[in-house]
């Protein structure tokens, strides 16, 4: 069936016409050239005629040829630099700047390259691999019963060790220089004190640079001697790996002058030129080895082998006989002449500790031991095995004692370091019961677990100055006179960035060492 066909016109309703066509949401929008458009505002001309408003606003200050912009863009940047102006940042800034600390001194010891890591193989799956995971079986259950294992250090093999330079090549022999500059006479002293005022002159003429800092060991600094020598100056220094290096100042040999050896396998504590035969280093460590460094044979001796020990020094006017020290409060005389290391007699003194011995340097039979809070001095005529008598205390410590000395000439003064923040000085001329306390100097001496403990030594130059580093910033050495009057204080900006925890003065010249936490050893000379 066909739909009819009308002939006549088809009639549209007039509302239809008036509509516009139905557009769906889909669909795009139709253009439609016939109708009128629609006004719309010239967003982008009216943005331009805002600019050029502006524009004219600010060319009327006469900035002509910038844009409004860059115009406003000047203003927050002046704005900005009159802000920080106003609070100095700039000049905080040029402060920092200048307090940073500069890149330490690459002189001495190279640094070893890393070690190469391994390349383990890949890990892969056992599931995918199609192989079968082993089978653990679970460890024992621990019984409630602690045990405990004594804690066991190692040793060098007994017996004389041969000197030979681990910075340098296998095989190499120590230079001859070496040998040379240990054998030199060096028998002149100065006899007479100086004056206060010239002492002090000689101390402002010393100077640190670039060159007089180096590395000599690899491991913290705790001990270190100038030799006795004249013409150069030669120094050795223990660290806390058992090492030993010598270092001349401007020598050619080895690492800038440094020549590094490892006698030892736990901290140097003590080092000690002999004065009779300076080609000999007695060096004692944590591993219970006290050794003798000979220059002439190229080795080092064994001396002394017990455990624990702590300290020493020469008993005798020709260094054979030495008086050491160990952490159980015991004192041991050793005979260098004697054969073998073992000790000529053992005495208990403080049942719970002793850090330090100093003898008499006129009457060698007097010693200082540096107890647990307390000094004592004994005559080492009179010792028992146990329960010694003391010749003298020295009263009014309140915590531990790192050092007590007595004064390089005539022994009538005692320096101590404590603990409890205070160096003192005793009057040791009468020897009574109780020695007399004679000046008291309130320093700080906490130094922490990662630094040796502050020292003050005594200048071998000078009977009445002593000489001690400081935790004080900027960093610094202080020499100070017996009367606790600061005489002297080295600093330098650029190569003295660190804590001297260990100080020492050279027996005949006017230079200063001090040694710090990485190994580095500091000098002030003339």
């Amino acid at each position: 069936m066909t739909p009819p066909v009308h002939d006549g016109a088809v009639r549209r309703s007039a509302r239809r016409k008036a509509m516009p066509p139905i557009r769906f949401k889909d669909s795009p929008p139709s253009v439609n050239t016939h109708s009128k458009k629609r006004k719309t505002p010239d967003i982008k001309n009216k943005s331009q005629r805002n600019r050029e408003d502006i524009k004219e606003d600010c060319t009327s200050d006469g900035d002509e040829g910038l844009s409004a912009y860059e115009l406003e863009r000047l203003e927050n940047i002046r704005q900005n630099q009159a802000f920080l102006s106003s609070m100095n940042i700039l000049q905080a800034m040029e402060e920092l700047k200048q307090c940073t600390r500069p890149k330490p001194s690459q002189r001495g010891l190279m640094r070893s390259h890393a070690a190469v890591k391994e390349v383990l193989p890949a890990r892969k799956s056992l599931r995918l691999l199609n192989i079968k995971a082993e089978t653990l079986t679970l460890p024992p259950e621990p019984s409630r019963r602690l045990t405990y294992t004594p804690y066991l250090s190692i040793k060098h093999p007994a017996g004389p060790l041969p000197m030979n330079p681990v910075n340098m090549e296998q095989g190499s022999k120590l230079p001859s220089q070496l040998l040379e500059l240990c054998s030199e006479d060096s028998t002149t002293e100065r006899k007479m004190d100086l004056k206060l005022k010239e002492y002090g002159s000689a101390l402002k003429i010393m100077r640190i640079t670039e060159e007089t800092v180096a590395k000599v060991v690899k491991e913290r600094v705790f001990s270190a001697a100038f030799h006795p020598c004249t013409s150069s100056l030669l120094m050795a220094t223990g660290d806390m790996g058992g090492h030993l290096g010598l270092w001349k100042l401007g020598g050619d040999w080895g690492d800038d002058g440094v020549l590094l050896f490892r006698p030892h396998t736990r901290p140097v504590s003590c080092l000690a030129f002999s004065r009779v035969q300076p080609t000999h280093l007695l060096s004692l460590s944590y591993d219970g080895s006290l050794r003798c460094m000979d220059v002439e044979k190229a080795v080092f001796d064994e001396v002394f082998i017990e455990d624990d020990l702590r300290t020493f020094d020469f008993l005798s006017h020709d260094c054979s006989t030495l008086l050491v020290g160990n952490w159980n409060g015991e004192v041991a005389i050793v005979d260098r002449r004697t054969p073998g290391n073992s000790h000529e007699s053992l005495h208990s003194l403080d049942p719970k500790t002793l850090r330090c011995v100093s003898v008499h340097p006129l009457q060698k039979q007097y010693f200082a031991v540096a107890e647990h809070s307390v000094v004592s001095i004994y005559d080492s005529r009179c010792l028992k095995k146990n329960h010694s008598q003391a010749v003298s205390t020295l009263q009014g410590h309140s915590l531990s004692i790192s050092s007590a000395y007595f004064s390089p000439r005539t022994g009538n003064r005692v320096l101590t370091t404590c603990l409890d923040n205070h160096i003192r000085i005793y009057d040791t001329s009468a020897m009574t019961a109780e020695s007399p306390l004679l000046t008291s100097i309130g320093r700080n001496m906490r130094t922490g677990r990662w630094l040796s403990k502050l020292s003050a030594v005594w200048d071998p130059k000078q009977e009445d100055c002593f000489v001690v580093g400081s935790l004080s910033n900027p960093r610094r050495v202080e020499v100070f006179h017996e009367s606790g009057k600061p005489l002297h204080c080295f600093k330098d900006d650029e190569n003295l960035k660190t804590v001297q925890s260990v100080t020492a003065f050279h027996p005949t010249r006017n230079a200063l060492l001090g040694g710090n936490s990485s190994g580095r050893l500091h000098v002030f000379t003339d």
